[in-house]
């Protein structure tokens, strides 16, 4: 037998299994390994029977070592780029060698039933398309997310941090100063360092109390994740782009997996009954921080079809993340469950620009195939989709993309720093993980890698916090909010993606007592100093020629209207006087004081 100038895999031509993946390692391997059919060659090699080219393939080698069936698969593949785990397995470990001939020999024997398995998971792209299309639609997506979120808080930023605002970024800035010193450029990184009047604080924010919400990080580890998922240019295009980094990709996925997976596990390893139960839903459209008037409705659904909705939940987040790492099609389904899930929470609840980046982050599920063609034709022209040998290429030198180096790198490193706060979401000590602790706390104020698990303990009953103001301590006047429940008679409204800061913090106010909760005595006393962009953030200014002498909060506790009352009031809610938030607050001498607490 001559042996090939370069390793040869033979195949059967008339397979379609064998056609199908045939395709696809000839992706992988690209000019570093040649095919040709059985049909073609057995001529050229009468050692080898027919009869075995039939039954599987083989690998000839220049130096005319031949194998067959699984290993020569592996030893294919174990010429592409980072493939050799597989060939190495093979002939390292025999249990696995075992298996992967037995698998290898099923599958040969039953050819047409895998064929059709093939098609069902892989679909008509046995030879990935590839995700330059994908990763340029992600990168939009959430660059308009970005958006949102920018001109959300933008329109409240002067209320929140401004010199009149509640929490006056100028002021945190000279306390961390006198307290940090010079380390307080790494506690605390921000360019309001440079300055912090309330022009400047449009260009970059120091939040505070009002920007510790999990999707305010969320938004910032996906930032940089979109860095590497994007190409290094000016201005980026499908048809020019370079293949996207595998690493910026994968992150990508990581995240979403912790996104998700870290909130099932984070309600079961809570301890609280209404999720082990599955009842929690019977509360929360009720309870959630800001409900829609379609959370009426579905809190009123069977109380059998919240149990349901909460076991698929449980599925959808702490089961379905698994498959992101599936072939083709099965992991396409696994990105319609998470959107889906994604889906039913914008239509039932106002969570900000939350869900509609966890949407963004679905889309890198996909591929470049799953476009319709006029649109990858549109924007990608002849290359938009597949452009094999590019993706199978190192991306040295390609114009526009990362170097592998240090896409590597920062895989390594943001990964190791996750492992912190993935552990954590399982409440049990692990002292092996001591060094990454600290340097995930040394990194943790840029929020590159963060905790993520939402609602571990449902929240069963609404209390509301009602403020009011008045000039005689007899005749209180309410400060209506443009978002959170007030009024009864008022229809609950939709406002995501924008996010009101405030209305979400009296939310969590009424969980607590006013002496933990710093900002909303100081928005008792913008209230009562007349603030004007605080005022602005309410619906309802009961006082529009000059501020009141007193304000005072009130607790109540909301639920909402059965069908019959709704029908005859008119009304969305009922409520009961609970008691008194805080004491009553007035001014003197420009000093906040407190007065007795009264009732309504």
């Amino acid at each position: 037998m001559k042996p090939p100038p370069a390793p040869l895999l033979v195949w059967d031509g008339d397979c379609a299994f064998c056609r199908a993946w045939i395709a696809r390692w000839r992706r992988a391997t690209g000019d570093r390994v040649h095919y040709a059919t059985y049909q073609e060659v057995a001529a050229r090699f009468p050692e080898i029977p027919v009869e075995r080219f039939r039954r599987a393939v083989h690998l000839i080698e220049p130096d005319g070592r031949v194998s067959s069936g699984a290993e020569a698969v592996y030893g294919s593949l174990a010429l592409a780029p980072r493939g050799g785990w597989a060939l190495a397995l093979y002939r390292g470990f025999p249990p696995f060698a075992w298996a992967s001939e037995a698998a290898y020999r099923r599958i040969a024997d039953h050819r047409p039933a895998f064929t059709r398995l093939t098609g069902w998971i892989w679909g008509e792209h046995v030879v990935p398309p590839g995700e330059r299309l994908t990763a340029w639609i992600t990168s939009r997506l959430l660059g308009l997310v970005y958006v949102v979120a920018f001109v959300s808080l933008w329109s409240q930023l002067d209320a929140l941090a401004g010199s009149r605002g509640i929490l006056p970024a100028s002021e945190f800035l000279a306390a961390a100063r006198a307290q940090f010193g010079p380390e307080r450029y790494l506690y605390f990184p921000t360019l309001c360092w440079l300055g912090s009047s309330d022009r400047f604080l449009h260009l970059s924010t120091v939040g505070q109390d009002f920007l510790w919400f999990q999707w305010d990080s969320l938004l910032l580890e996906a930032g940089v994740l979109a860095l590497l998922l994007a190409p290094w240019r000016l201005w980026s295009r499908p048809a020019s782009d370079p293949p996207p980094s595998r690493a910026g990709l994968w992150l990508t996925r990581w995240l979403l997996f912790r996104l998700m997976f870290s909130s099932a596990v984070v309600k079961l390893s809570s301890g609280d009954p209404s999720w082990r139960h599955l009842t929690a839903l019977e509360f929360h459209y009720e309870t959630q921080c800001l409900p829609p008037w379609t959370a009426w409705y579905a809190h009123h659904l069977p109380a059998a079809f919240q149990r349901f909705s909460a076991l698929a939940m449980f599925a959808i987040e702490g089961i379905v993340p698994f498959f992101i790492v599936a072939p083709r099609r099965i992991r396409f389904a696994a990105a319609a469950a998470l959107a889906s899930l994604q889906a039913l929470i914008v239509v039932t609840g106002n969570y900000g620009f939350f869900n509609w980046l966890a949407l963004a982050l679905c889309v890198p599920l996909l591929d470049d195939g799953v476009w319709p063609r006029r649109l990858r034709e549109r924007l990608g022209g002849q290359q938009a989709g597949a452009d094999a040998a590019a993706a199978a290429s190192p991306a040295h030198g390609v114009r526009g993309a990362w170097p592998r180096p240090v896409t590597t790198v920062a895989a390594v490193a943001l990964v190791a720093l996750s492992v912190v706060p993935m552990a954590r979401i399982f409440r049990r000590p692990a002292p092996w993980l001591a060094p990454l602790e600290a340097l995930t706390r040394m990194v943790g104020e840029l929020h590159l890698v963060n905790s993520y698990g939402l609602f571990a303990v449902m929240t069963t009953t609404r209390d509301e916090i009602v403020v009011e103001g008045s000039d005689d301590l007899t005749h209180w006047q309410a400060y209506e909010f443009e978002y959170k429940p007030g009024d009864p008679l008022r229809r609950p409204r939709f406002v995501a993606p924008h996010q009101p800061r405030i209305d979400w913090q009296m939310w969590f106010a009424a969980l607590s007592d006013y002496r933990q909760e710093r900002w909303f005595v100081l928005f008792c006393r913008r209230l009562l100093e007349g603030s004007p962009p605080v005022l602005a953030q309410l619906a309802v200014n009961p006082f529009p020629r000059a501020p009141p002498r007193y304000v005072r909060a009130l607790v109540y506790r909301y639920h909402f209207t059965d069908a019959a009352t709704r029908r005859r009031t008119g009304a969305w809610w009922r409520r009961e006087y609970r008691g008194p938030y805080c004491p009553v607050l007035t001014l003197e001498g420009g000093q906040l004081r407190g007065l007795a607490g009264s009732g309504p």
